[in-house]
C-alpha cells in the first residue's frame, strides 16, 4: 500500500467526533431516561478532566453494543454507537484505530439506510449515481448525513496509507457540501470544519485545495463565534503548516491559549485544544 504523509492530526479526529458526543450520549441512554441522558451528556462536555473521559469511553462502548443486541434497527442507537466508536479511535492507533473506525462507519451506514433509503449503499455506487442520491437529500435527513460524513472521514484517516481510502475523499466532500447547503450552522459549523480538514489533507500539488480549506475554517470559526477552540488548532496544524505560514500558525495557537476554555457544551474539547496548542506552539520554531 502507498505510504503517503497525510497531514491529518489527532486533533482533527478528536474534535470531529466530540462534536457529536452530545447526540451520542443522549441517544445511547434514551431507552432509560431522557433526563439522565441530557445530564450525562452535559457533564461530559463540560468536564475539563480529559483523562477521566478517556478512561470512561470503553465502558460506554460495551453498554451501547448491549443495547443494540435488543434494538438492532434503532437508528438513534446506531448513530450513538458510530459516534462513540469514532470518538474512542482518537485515543488509539494502528489496527485498533482501523477497527474502531470501520465499526463506526458500519454503524453509520446502517443508521443512514434506516433513516433514508437514498443513503443505502452509497460507498458502492459510481460517482454519478452517488451524486444523484446526495442531491436528493432533504433537510430532515441532514443529521444522519453529517453523522455518516463524520464516520467516513474517520475511516479514511485511519486508512490513509491506502490509496483506495484516499480515493473516497471526493465522495465524502460532496456529502459534506450537501450538508452545508442544507444547514451550514449544524453542530455550530461542524460541517465547515470537516471540509476545511478534508481540503487540507493533501498539498495542492497532490490535489489538495488548501485555500478552499482556509475559507471553511474561517467560516467555522465565525459560526461558533470563536468559542470552539479546536477549530483554530486544526486550522493551524493543517492549513498554516501546509502553507508554511508561521505568522498565522503562531497567532491561532496563541489565541487558543489565551481564551477561556469554559464554555457551555465545549469545555472538554476546548481543554483538549489548549493542550494540543501548547504542544504545537513549542514546535513552531523547529518546524518553520
Amino acid at each position: 500500500m502507498p505510504n503517503i504523509e497525510v497531514r491529518t492530526c489527532v486533533s482533527q479526529i478528536t474534535i470531529l467526533c466530540l462534536l457529536s458526543l452530545t447526540v451520542s450520549c443522549a441517544s445511547m441512554m434514551s431507552s432509560v431516561t431522557s433526563g439522565l441522558a441530557d445530564d450525562l451528556a452535559q457533564t461530559i462536555l463540560n468536564s475539563d478532566d480529559v483523562e477521566t473521559v478517556r478512561e470512561g469511553i470503553p465502558a460506554y462502548l460495551l453498554m451501547i453494543d448491549s443495547f443494540l443486541r435488543s434494538s438492532p434497527e434503532n437508528s438513534d442507537l446506531l448513530l450513538a454507537a458510530s459516534n462513540l466508536n469514532g470518538a474512542f479511535s482518537v485515543f488509539t492507533e494502528g489496527q485498533r484505530s482501523q477497527l474502531l473506525t470501520q465499526k463506526s462507519l458500519a454503524y453509520a451506514d446502517r443508521a443512514a439506510c434506516i433513516d433514508n433509503s437514498n443513503l443505502c449503499g452509497l460507498r458502492d455506487l459510481s460517482f454519478s449515481q452517488y451524486k444523484a442520491r446526495i442531491d436528493a437529500i432533504e433537510l430532515k435527513h441532514v443529521d444522519v448525513a453529517l453523522a455518516l460524513g463524520i464516520a467516513w472521514t474517520g475511516w479514511i484517516q485511519a486508512h490513509s496509507a491506502d490509496w483506495n481510502a484516499i480515493a473516497q475523499l471526493a465522495k465524502v466532500k460532496y456529502l459534506l457540501s450537501k450538508v452545508i447547503e442544507l444547514d451550514e450552522t449544524i453542530d455550530q459549523g461542524g460541517a465547515h470544519l470537516y471540509m476545511g480538514g478534508l481540503e487540507t489533507i493533501l498539498p495542492a500539488s497532490m490535489g489538495g485545495r488548501p485555500e478552499k480549506g482556509k475559507v471553511h475554517f474561517e467560516r467555522a470559526i465565525k459560526l461558533a463565534d470563536g468559542k470552539f477552540l479546536m477549530t483554530k488548532v486544526i486550522y493551524a496544524e493543517q492549513y498554516a503548516k501546509l502553507t508554511f505560514d508561521k505568522t498565522l500558525y503562531d497567532r491561532l495557537l496563541n489565541e487558543v491559549l489565551a481564551a477561556d476554555p469554559r464554555v457551555d457544551g465545549m469545555t472538554l474539547t476546548n481543554t483538549l485544544a489548549q493542550q494540543q496548542a501548547k504542544a504545537l506552539l513549542a514546535e513552531s520554531d523547529d518546524y518553520f
